[in-house]
C-alpha cells in the first residue's frame, strides 16, 4: 500500500519534509523563526506548505506565511484555540451546544480540588488548558487522585505554562474514536473514522501517552452514526468558527466517546493527529495535493476526497523505555531491512541518521 497520496501526488513535483530546527539553509532555521521560514520558502520556490504539529499552528505560523505569500494548510491563531486553549474549546462547545462532557476551569488549584470534591458528578478527568505535547490529561481513580493532579499541574508546573489554567471534567464511559476531516470553513469533508490507543500497555492500562498505536476505520462507528458525528460535531462547529468570524481552513480532528447517551467530543486537535494520520492517509485514493489547494481556495465542494473501500490499516509505535517520562535517546534502531521485507511502512519521529545508522 501507498504510504501517502502526497509522495504519488501528479501535481506535486517535490516533497520537503521539515523538523524543527532542521532546515539547512545557509545554516540552520528554527521552526518559530516565520520571517527566516517565509524567506526560504520564497527563495526555494515552495508553492504549498502543511503544517503538522500544534506548536507551530498556536503560534500562528499559517498567518505569517499567509501574509508573506506563502501558501499554507492549516487553521489560524485564532482558529487553533480549539486545540491550543481547553478552556476556548470547552466553553465554544457550549456556545454551540456541541455535546460534550460537565467542566469547568479554574485558575486557583484550591478552587478546583473544592470543584472536585463537591461536584454532583464523577469530576476525576483533570486538563492542563494548554498544549502539552498530547500528554497533559489526567484521568483519576478518585477524587484524592484528582485534586492531586490539580496539585502538580498547577502548583508543580508538571507541563509548564500550558497548566496555569486546568479544565476538571466529568468522566465518560465508552469506547474512544477519532473522526477528523477536510474543511475549507464551509464544507467538511469527513476521513475514515480511526482509534487510537493512548495507554502505555497492553490491556488499557499505564499513563496516558501520545498515542502507542491506531487503526482505520473504526468499525465501532455505523454510517448512521458517523452522519450523525458529521452534523453535530463537525459540521456544527465549522459553522460555529465562521459565524464568530474564525473561519477554520484545515484538518479537524474531533476525539470522541461513544457514550450510552450518544457522542460527546473529548477534545480537537487542529491536526491530522499522531499516530491516526499514519493509518488514514494510506487508505486516500484522491491526490492530498489537490485536496490541500482545494482546502485554502474555498473550493473544497467541487474536490471531494475519495477513499479505498474495503481496506484497512493499523500502525505501532515502538518509542524508548522510560517513555512518556524521561527516557533514554541515541540508541540505535534496526530491522528496517525486516520491515520492508513484510511490506511495512515505517514512519519515523524524533529520530535521525549517524553514520549510517538510524
Amino acid at each position: 500500500m501507498k504510504p501517502t497520496s502526497a509522495i504519488t501526488s501528479q501535481k506535486a513535483k517535490k516533497l520537503q519534509v521539515k523538523y524543527a530546527k532542521l532546515v539547512k539553509y545557509g545554516g540552520f532555521i528554527s521552526i518559530s523563526d516565520h520571517a527566516a521560514l517565509s524567506k526560504y520558502c520564497k527563495d526555494q520556490g515552495i508553492g504549498l506548505v502543511v503544517v503538522g504539529p500544534e506548536v507551530p499552528l498556536a503560534a500562528g505560523i499559517v498567518d505569517d506565511l499567509t501574509a508573506a505569500g506563502v501558501r499554507c494548510f492549516g487553521p489560524t491563531k485564532k482558529a487553533a484555540q480549539l486545540e491550543s486553549s481547553k478552556s476556548f474549546s470547552k466553553a465554544f462547545f457550549d456556545r454551540h451546544d456541541i455535546p460534550t462532557a460537565k467542566w469547568k476551569a479554574f485558575t486557583n488549584a484550591e478552587e478546583a480540588c473544592d470543584f472536585i470534591n463537591s461536584a454532583t458528578f464523577p469530576a476525576l478527568v483533570v486538563k492542563a488548558s494548554g498544549l502539552a505535547a498530547g500528554k497533559g490529561v489526567i484521568v483519576a481513580a478518585n477524587k484524592g487522585e484528582a485534586c492531586r493532579a490539580v496539585y502538580e499541574i498547577m502548583q508543580d508546573k508538571t507541563f509548564g505554562a500550558a497548566g496555569e489554567t486546568v479544565v476538571v471534567e466529568e468522566l465518560l464511559e465508552g469506547e474512544e474514536v477519532s473522526c477528523l476531516c477536510f474543511t475549507d470553513g464551509v464544507t467538511v469533508a469527513p476521513m475514515p473514522p480511526a482509534q487510537d490507543h493512548k495507554r502505555l500497555m497492553d490491556g488499557d492500562h499505564g499513563p496516558n501517552t501520545g498515542g502507542m498505536g491506531a487503526y482505520a476505520p473504526a468499525p465501532q462507528l455505523s454510517n448512521d452514526l458517523l452522519l450523525k458525528i458529521r452534523n453535530s460535531v463537525l459540521q456544527k462547529t465549522v459553522d460555529g468558527m465562521r459565524e464568530e468570524g474564525i473561519p477554520y481552513v484545515g484538518v479537524l480532528y474531533a476525539g470522541l466517546m461513544l457514550t450510552k447517551d450518544g457522542p460527546k467530543v473529548l477534545e480537537f486537535n487542529c491536526r491530522f493527529g499522531d499516530p491516526e494520520c499514519q493509518v488514514i492517509l494510506p487508505l486516500l485514493k484522491s491526490d492530498l495535493y489537490e485536496i490541500a489547494q482545494a482546502t485554502i481556495d474555498r473550493r473544497l465542494s467541487s474536490c471531494m476526497p475519495a477513499w479505498l473501500e474495503d481496506c484497512t490499516a493499523v500502525t505501532v509505535v515502538m518509542a524508548s523505555q522510560g517513555y512518556p517520562g524521561s527516557y533514554p535517546k541515541g540508541l540505535e534502531i534496526t530491522g528496517f531491512s525486516q520491515a520492508k521485507d513484510l511490506g511495512l511502512v515505517v514512519f519515523h519521529a524524533g529520530t535521525a541518521m549517524k553514520e549510517g545508522k538510524w
